[in-house]
């Protein structure tokens, strides 16, 4: 089974007809670490799917990139608000690890909404998206860097050791020294349990 269609049977079932309609006007690119798949000011005009690796989305605020969060495949992503409304995103989507990607124009994304298990899949991946963005949000206003971290260790590991520690510092919104130091505290308490 392609693995777009295996992704969107963990949400809704597509029937074969609405797969074989969709199927032909998808893409796949092989990206290396480091590339952009999306850059600010640029109008996001796809909606994708991520096969394989692992994506950052980061603001640049006075020359100092910000990380918002990470992608993890298998997922969809896009530029939300750029991709709905057809303006210039305002963050930029990178690669950070060899990544295979999927992408579907958003025309035909939208014309097939008027299928219901294509709706149905869309509805409810956005709403889990709307879900996990509230989550960070809560998290980063509730939660310390150390906790966050340790939050990371247990439920997205692969990040971890995946991920730059500049690119998790910056998404914690701390220095990469403080980083280290929360490092060596997690590591120290592990040892002492």
């Amino acid at each position: 089974m392609h693995p777009f269609r295996a992704f969107i049977h963990n949400y809704e079932y597509l029937p074969e007809q609405v797969w074989h309609s969709i199927e032909p006007h998808l893409t796949v690119h092989n990206y290396d670490a480091e590339y952009p798949i999306l850059k600010e000011g640029q109008i996001c005009r796809h909606l994708y799917f991520l096969e394989s690796g692992i994506l950052r989305y980061f603001i640049n605020n006075e020359g100092l990139e910000i990380c918002k969060f990470f992608t993890q495949a298998p997922y969809c992503f896009t530029s939300q608000y750029s991709f709905l409304n057809q303006v210039r995103a305002s963050e930029n989507i990178t690669s950070i690890t060899l990544s295979v990607i999927w992408s579907l124009p958003r025309d035909i994304a939208f014309e097939f909404l008027k299928e219901p298990s294509w709706a149905a899949f869309i509805r409810k991946l956005t709403n889990e998206v709307q879900y996990l963005t509230e989550e960070l949000l809560l998290a980063s206003q509730s939660k310390t860097a150390e906790d966050r971290y340790k939050l990371m260790l247990t439920e997205e590991s692969e990040l971890i050791t995946k991920v730059p520690m500049k690119y998790i510092a910056s998404f914690l919104g701390i220095a990469p020294q403080s980083l280290s130091r929360i490092r060596k505290n997690v590591s120290l308490s592990h040892l002492l349990t």
